[in-house]
């Protein structure tokens, strides 16, 4: 069973994935505690380590799209590129970042830049962050590959009588939108993390790709539990609430089971959308994680031309700069009177 590429476009759509629309959903990531940055700019500098980090997600592997005609195209799944690096700056007492983001999904392609910057003070037993985000979104879509059902005509040799929505020009369109994003971050290294934040507070317009950014809500936690019989092992539960203007709302539950912050693996569930299982490892300065989504909305299924699962990886790497102390150049005597 193959699913033509109009139903699924406009399932994807509807889901949110699309950057056409009011209410769209930002970018999911299974992993998304070891990339709290792409969500929340009160992360920025947080570790107390300059870090640096690639992530890539193939989404719906083996789901077979076939363009309504030979002489369109058929569209992509979402497949996206994320790179992001943040580190610690005393004097500005905080942490800065930057977030540079690809999304390819169907006839649309959206790259996404961010600068952050958070700053952090000292509050009980941890550090509160707020943080503020700068970005920038291109986004292209090729309005000539769009068919709608009334463009179907019945006739085999001349299926479509039209392509393209007039009302959206009809052609490849390309814009440029900016907004702002703002977070806060409390954390107690070695034991838990809560953050809350707001992307797209502008609800930037875009009369050209008839798109408006939907303001997001981000509300996350994590907690490390060092289990007493066995303190090499870690249970490290955490979960990501995100709703889009209030309209569409997604969360994801995890749990991942650590042994001496070396190794790990565990599970992770998305409503009504996925089961995840999530593999990593540290070695040096280096961490690498793996994920792959058993998807269980009706786009996956166990039904030729539907979604076999999802693919995640990711790599980041971080070091600390350590500037020893400048030693004093000449020294004071001591006075003696007698």
């Amino acid at each position: 069973m193959k699913i033509k590429s109009n139903k699924i476009i406009s399932f994807l759509m509807i889901m949110g994935f699309s950057c056409v629309g009011m209410a769209q959903m930002e970018t999911q990531f299974t992993q998304y505690m070891y990339n709290r940055l792409s969500f929340n700019p009160g992360y920025a500098g947080s570790s107390g380590s300059i870090c640096a980090s690639v992530m890539y997600r193939n989404q719906w592997l083996g789901l077979q799209l076939d363009p309504p005609t030979p002489d369109y195209e058929a569209g992509t799944p979402p497949v996206d590129y994320l790179f992001s690096f943040d580190m610690p700056v005393k004097f500005l007492h905080g942490g800065i970042g930057l977030t540079v983001f690809q999304d390819n999904i169907g006839y649309n392609s959206c790259f996404y830049g961010a600068l952050d910057y958070a700053f952090r003070i000292y509050w009980g037993p941890g550090n509160l962050a707020a943080g503020i985000e700068a970005n920038i979104f291109n986004c292209s879509l090729d309005f000539q590959q769009l068919v709608g059902c009334s463009d179907f005509t019945g006739n085999y040799l001349n299926p479509v009588q039209s392509a393209g929505d007039p009302s959206l020009g009809g052609q490849m369109a390309e814009d440029f939108l900016f907004d702002i994003s703002t977070g806060l971050y409390y954390q107690v290294p070695g034991s838990y993390y809560l953050g809350l934040s707001i992307k797209d507070i502008l609800a930037a317009k875009s009369s050209v790709l008839n798109r408006q950014n939907a303001r997001v809500l981000f509300l996350t936690a994590g907690y490390e539990y060092n289990i007493p019989a066995n303190p090499s092992f870690q249970l490290r539960p955490s979960f990501l609430l995100k709703t889009a203007s209030f309209r569409t709302t997604q969360l994801d539950l995890s749990c991942i089971l650590s042994y001496q912050s070396t190794i790990w693996g565990g599970v992770s569930y998305r409503y009504q959308d996925a089961i995840s299982v999530i593999a990593g490892l540290n070695w040096n300065h280096m961490q690498m994680g793996f994920s792959y989504d058993l998807t269980t909305s009706q786009v996956g299924g166990f039904k030729d031309g539907r979604s076999v699962g999802s693919l995640e990886a990711y790599v980041k790497y971080c070091f600390k700069v350590i500037i020893p102390p400048k030693l004093p150049s000449s020294y004071r005597g001591t006075l003696y009177l007698f």
